[in-house]
């Protein structure tokens, strides 16, 4: 079963237990922590890739998923206004695709995109607190390998930092006064030029990975 449809029977089943739940009220100075169990999938397109500055027809390159734990934190600012900064990394496989796809899988990377989101939540002292958030992403990609058929030695690549927007829905359920059972949805605009040396040629290709994340977990109230 997939983590969306796990999120989707957690959901279905908390909805009926909470509504014999007490409420937890969030009040302004609250904060809520969060560890989630998130999957990181890119919504993923590439240009051509080029060698030493001439596109390779038909090219292209794609971004494997992945899943990670994730921790964040909310400030309530009011009992229906939050800030939510989002730590967590991926790793991730960078494949070639089109008239280069023999290449196989041709980068791996790790990626650390902090998130910092504006929430607004409906119902601050409901059982049940959808919200939906906005924000902005800085995205630091680290420890990048050349991989499969560009691997050679004395390669290397590099993989430029990219700030972008970000939106979330998500629900908090409640467990008791204290605990409760996160859903959330994440899109995060995330895009890099990827720079690879290899057996002296210089390849380059622009790409728009723009992941939707999926995160089901726990949270508590301090």
């Amino acid at each position: 079963m997939t983590l969306k449809k796990n999120m989707a029977c957690l959901l279905a089943a908390l909805g009926v237990s909470a509504i014999t739940s007490p409420a937890m009220a969030y009040e302004a100075g609250d904060i809520l922590v969060r560890g989630r169990i998130i999957s990181v999938n890119p919504q993923d397109d590439s240009g051509l890739v080029s060698a030493n500055g001439s596109s390779i027809a038909g090219s292209g390159v794609s971004v494997d998923s992945d899943i990670m734990p994730e921790l964040d934190f909310t400030y309530m600012m009011s009992p229906h206004w939050g800030l939510e900064l989002i730590l967590a990394y991926t790793e991730h496989d960078v494949d070639a695709s089109g008239s280069i796809s023999a290449l196989g899988n041709i980068v791996e990377t790790k990626v650390l995109p902090p998130t910092l989101n504006l929430q607004y939540h409906f119902s601050p002292s409901s059982t049940i607190r959808p919200y939906v958030g906005a924000g902005i992403n800085y995205t630091h990609f680290f420890d990048s390998k050349v991989k499969g058929g560009l691997a050679a030695p004395g390669d290397d690549v590099d993989l430029d930092d990219s700030f972008g927007l970000a939106a979330q829905l998500g629900v908090d359920i409640d467990v008791n006064q204290d605990w409760f059972v996160n859903l959330d949805v994440k899109y995060i605009d995330i895009e890099t030029d990827a720079h690879i040396k290899s057996a002296g040629v210089s390849y380059k290709v622009d790409v728009d990975i723009d992941p939707i994340v999926w995160g089901i977990g726990i949270g508590r109230r301090f």
